[in-house]
């Protein structure tokens, strides 16, 4: 799959590029990621761009912008340019295999994400982590939904699931989740390609984790519930402090209890209950 990268330079950089980002964030856009002259926003070369961009106009910042297409040969190198290790506290590390081992860590993660979408969201992957920490996963079986690198089913693994379900929409995410386990040395893990139609209408995971966006989010909260154990965590992250209290408010007109809400540098996570 290719991508369009829509390249935004705000000024003053805040609270403009927050500002453009919720807006975008309610169009196809899979990912953002901060530069010190506003954010890149990735777009799937298939989608459909619903809004304007030129006819935006705002009081209190100005922003230009220019896209280019990022073929699928062409990520890996840009990724490596510029990916540093994810170190969340003194629990895990992710990595790449040109990044030394971390010895201060519990965990270390060994990732190459091909064209998946696994580490640009840094803080979100950073609070999904630190919140798998705070769960109980002995014994426990997971899904992770739109999986990415598979870092957070890697990780729920290692933290003692007995099953996990990897899921994404895209076949280089399949294929590079599989590889990543490979290397992690994570085995008896189910990934798929597909979307919230594969899961099961009946209660089977005790956990779910959604790093997605917002709008796919609330698309498939329902599907989340049905396939969720009573009693069962579902941990949500992708999305901006502004989204907190429409997701909040939408997942639990469906059944789940609002558990507690996190944030780091503007990205929110939500857990909740059923």
């Amino acid at each position: 799959m290719s991508y369009l990268a829509y390249h935004f330079t705000v000024t003053p950089v805040q609270p403009g590029s927050d500002i453009l980002i919720a807006l975008l964030g309610e169009e196809a856009f899979e990912s953002f990621d901060a530069t010190e002259t506003g954010f890149i926003a990735y777009l799937p070369a298939s989608a459909t761009l619903n809004l304007d961009v030129n006819a935006l106009h705002f009081s209190d910042f100005t922003f230009q912008w220019f896209s280019e297409t990022i073929a699928d040969q062409n990520w890996n190198a840009a990724w490596e340019s510029s990916f540093e290790p994810v170190v969340v506290e003194n629990l895990v590390c992710i990595r790449a295999h040109f990044h030394p081992l971390q010895t201060q860590v519990k965990y270390n993660i060994e990732i190459t994400p091909k064209m998946s979408f696994g580490t640009g969201h840094h803080d979100t992957t950073w609070q999904m982590c630190k919140a798998l920490f705070e769960l109980e996963l002995q014994d426990k079986t997971v899904l992770d939904m739109g999986c990415g690198t598979g870092v957070l089913a890697i990780l729920a693994k290692k933290l003692g699931a007995s099953e996990v379900q990897a899921i994404d929409i895209d076949a280089w995410s399949v294929e590079n989740t599989i590889e990543n386990c490979q290397v992690n040395k994570v085995s008896s893990m189910v990934v798929k390609k597909g979307d919230a139609s594969l899961l099961p209408t009946h209660a089977q995971f005790d956990i779910i984790l959604a790093n997605i966006n917002k709008n796919i989010l609330k698309q498939d909260m329902k599907s989340y519930y049905n396939c969720l154990q009573i009693n069962g965590y579902i941990l949500l992250s992708g999305f901006f402090n502004t989204d907190v209290e429409e997701l909040t408010q939408h997942a639990t007109s469906l059944g789940f209890t609002f558990d507690y809400t996190n944030s780091k540098n503007g990205w929110a996570i939500i857990q909740l209950k059923k």
